[in-house]
């Protein structure tokens, strides 16, 4: 018996650690995703690297509402880069941790499946649209679609990842076989 309780124990805390683990990852993976769009977004618009987290920074961490002031050549402001890219990296980090335990649980509890699909696309879209409203005052310069776009890239790439992580996956969270069953 208690060698049966011990086994549990272990593969619980072994299931534990993968969450974590492939949460962090998968917040690390979509992180890095939106930094490579922006990258290139801000290259292909000529403004050059870090622009826009540069302007993500000044609004964020110094209060920039008028985006205006970026039209002219200004030095970038490494204090705003580096904390807006901490800011990022926490946020994509918990939101990994956050997604990747709910696909545990879906796992755990199959029936729960469809719950789960549902507040994964609910939360990808109010990330959008949260981004969206605290960026306002900088629209012309972050317009919807990047948003948008940037955040389809961080699910695409961090979608991928899970799915060679966890056989199976996307079976398990298939919509039209959820929706079926």
């Amino acid at each position: 018996m208690m060698l049966r309780s011990r086994k549990k124990e272990l593969e619980e805390s072994m299931a534990h650690s993968r969450t974590i683990r492939d949460g962090l990852i998968v917040g690390l993976i979509a992180y890095a995703a939106v930094a490579l769009f922006y990258t290139v977004f801000d290259l292909l618009a000529a403004r050059g690297a870090l622009y826009t987290v540069d302007l993500l920074g000044r609004a964020l961490f110094q209060g920039l509402r008028d985006p205006a002031i970026l039209m002219f050549p200004i030095a970038r402001d490494w204090t705003a880069i580096l904390l807006y890219n901490a800011f990022h990296l926490l946020v994509s980090l918990g939101i990994g941790l956050l997604v990747v335990s709910l696909i545990a649980h879906a796992e755990r509890y199959p029936p729960q499946a469809l719950l789960v699909l549902i507040m994964i696309v609910a939360g990808g879209v109010l990330t959008i649209f949260g981004v969206g409203y605290l960026t306002e005052s900088v629209r012309p310069l972050l317009p919807w679609w990047s948003i948008a776009v940037a955040n389809v890239v961080a699910v695409l790439f961090a979608g991928l990842y899970l799915v060679r992580r966890r056989p199976g996956l996307w079976q398990r969270l298939n919509p039209l076989a959820l929706i079926q069953s």
